[in-house]
């Protein structure tokens, strides 16, 4: 079933393929910009700013908290019906360290506050937090997309081997352009998104 969305668009392939499109332009646009540095590391608002601007010429919805009930696979995310309390809940959480950040990441993925795009939000946020607490980000590159899948499903009930995975990965070039543009395309592989690559669509237009 295809989302209801701002393009019109009924048909699933189309509209990943115009989503993938503009949404990475638009995290593009995010990391060029100095507007997030601006903001506190680790906050619900943040998040859903970062998710509003990502998907906000695509849905309605965009950066805002979702009403409908989730699941993937056997897993139900949070009730709808207390997620703004999760929410909160979650942004309260300690962000001093690696192992606090992750866990951090974890719980807002249970929470899964949007009704779409929760994994490409998320993954910048964390960035975010690992960059403005430790002058570090993720070089999702060097990520295996099996092996962190695996890993987040698992997260809920132990986070450790999703803190080894994503450990290992880390880097000081909190700033460099090749480390975002190829860890953008990563993050969006593990959803299934990879019509495009990030480098292509600089200073292109549709």
């Amino acid at each position: 079933m295809t989302l209801k969305n701002k393009l019109k668009l009924d048909d699933p392939i189309e509209l990943a393929r115009e989503e993938e499109w503009l949404s990475k332009r638009r995290a593009i646009e995010l990391w060029q910009g100095d507007e997030l540095r601006r903001m506190t590391a680790g906050t619900f608002d943040k998040l859903a700013h970062i998710h509003r601007g990502l998907f906000e010429d695509v849905y309605e919805f965009a950066g805002k908290l979702r009403n409908e009930n989730i699941s993937k696979g056997h897993f139900r995310f949070a009730s709808a019906l207390y997620l703004r309390e999760a929410v909160l809940s979650v942004e309260q959480m300690p962000q001093r360290t690696f192992e606090e950040i992750i866990a951090k990441y974890v719980e807002m993925n249970v929470a899964h506050p949007f009704r779409e795009g929760n994994g490409r939000s998320m993954r910048l946020w964390l960035d975010d937090m690992l960059r403005q607490e430790l002058g570090r980000v993720m070089d999702w590159s060097r990520v295996d997309k099996n092996a962190y899948l695996q890993a987040m499903e698992r997260s809920p009930i132990n986070d450790a081997e999703i803190k080894q995975v994503l450990a290992a990965a880390l880097t000081e070039r909190i700033d460099d352009r090749e480390i975002f543009m190829k860890g953008l395309d990563a993050s969006y592989f593990y959803e299934n998104y990879f019509a495009y690559r990030s480098e292509d669509l600089i200073g292109r237009r549709q």
